[in-house]
């Protein structure tokens, strides 16, 4: 009998070691799962973490402050030059090129009325042993713009607009010998006083489109009026045509550090061939290299069909192009702006 007693404790004392270690292994398992879980979520968090870095939205720095005035620019003078010697494959000795380009423009805002203005100056020079010196560039160009908000978007403006455009220097046709000027200041000068319609969807993108304007295009100098060009009569100082204008301005930012500018004139004369249309155009882009070096090219385009100095005669109209590229300094003109005071405010409310 004892010996049964001693047989039935062991047992117990089996199954009770069997219980204990049965709970140490659910304790264990437990805790394995719970480490795997808390793994899995710690996982989780990342990944939500890093998708919602990788998706989310830039935020733009939009200038919101109001103005009712604003002015600001650029300027940009590039250099460049070049020499051989002993150089069997032949070129100038010496060349040595310099171009500038100066912007500057000032802006009105106020409730329905807008004024916007621009100038553009380019001046450009060339040397070299063999055709010397002469200007490769020369242009002065002003453009203010009037318009009344007609929508409550801002997007159309009933517009009036005033565009002078001509040039510093006298110009030569190098094509004759001895070479004949061709231009001058104010010969040719061009006056554009136009009244039409403003559609600006943005601030990158304007297009002005007017049925009513009037051109004069002005020859100061007795030379060139005495020879009749530009379509002014023999001995006459001007000449006025009436037709319809466009203008479309474009600015944008092609990628990082390009930008681009650009403006396109139109112009035809309701009187004599107004299939004939007048074109000028103008492109500029610019890469910026740091902060005061960039690199430039800029496309211009002509045609006007009274500029008869083309041709095997120098009779006829042509598509006249010029083309720059360089690399040169770059300063831009420090925006300012004035901001209206509270009684202004207070009236313009009022």
């Amino acid at each position: 009998m004892p010996d049964c007693q001693q047989l039935i404790l062991e047992i117990s004392e089996y199954l009770l070691f069997l219980h204990f270690q049965n709970l140490k292994m659910k304790k264990l398992v437990l805790i394995v799962t719970l480490l795997i879980s808390l793994e899995a979520i710690s996982q989780d968090v990342v990944v939500n973490k890093l998708r919602g870095e990788t998706s989310r939205q830039v935020k733009k720095d939009v200038d919101t402050t109001k103005w009712t005035w604003k002015r600001g620019g650029m300027f940009l003078f590039s250099l460049s030059q070049g020499s051989l010697s002993n150089w069997a494959a032949g070129g100038d000795n010496f060349s040595l090129a310099a171009s500038s380009y100066l912007n500057y423009y000032f802006l009105y805002r106020n409730g329905r009325h807008i004024w916007d203005n621009s100038v553009d100056l380019n001046l450009g020079y060339v040397n070299t042993t063999s055709s010397g010196g002469r200007k490769n560039d020369d242009r002065m160009d002003y453009l203010s713009k009037y318009g009344y908000k007609m929508d409550t978007g801002g997007k159309w403006y009933l517009s009036a607009l005033f565009n002078f455009r001509s040039q510093f220097f006298d110009g030569y046709n190098y094509g004759t010998k001895p070479p004949e000027l061709s231009s001058s200041f104010l010969s040719p000068g061009y006056f554009i006083l136009s009244t039409g319609f403003d559609y600006k969807p943005s601030e990158k993108f304007s297009l002005f489109l007017s049925p009513l304007t009037s051109r004069w295009t002005v020859l100061a100098n007795h030379e060139l009026s005495d020879k009749g060009l530009y379509g002014v009569s023999k001995g006459s100082h001007s000449l006025n045509e009436f037709g319809a204008f466009a203008t479309v301005n474009y600015t944008t930012t092609l990628a990082k550090n390009i930008v681009y500018k650009g403006r396109l004139d139109l112009f035809s004369n309701y009187i004599l061939d107004p299939q004939n249309i007048d074109l000028f155009m103008t492109n500029q882009v610019a890469f910026k290299i740091n902060k005061y070096f960039s690199a430039t090219y800029s496309l211009d385009l002509i045609y006007d069909d009274n500029v008869r100095l083309f041709g095997p005669n120098n009779t006829s109209p042509g598509l006249q192009t010029k083309s720059l590229i360089g690399i040169g300094f770059l300063r831009p003109l420090n925006i300012k702006k004035k901001v209206p005071t509270l009684t202004e405010t207070n009236k313009k409310a009022s």
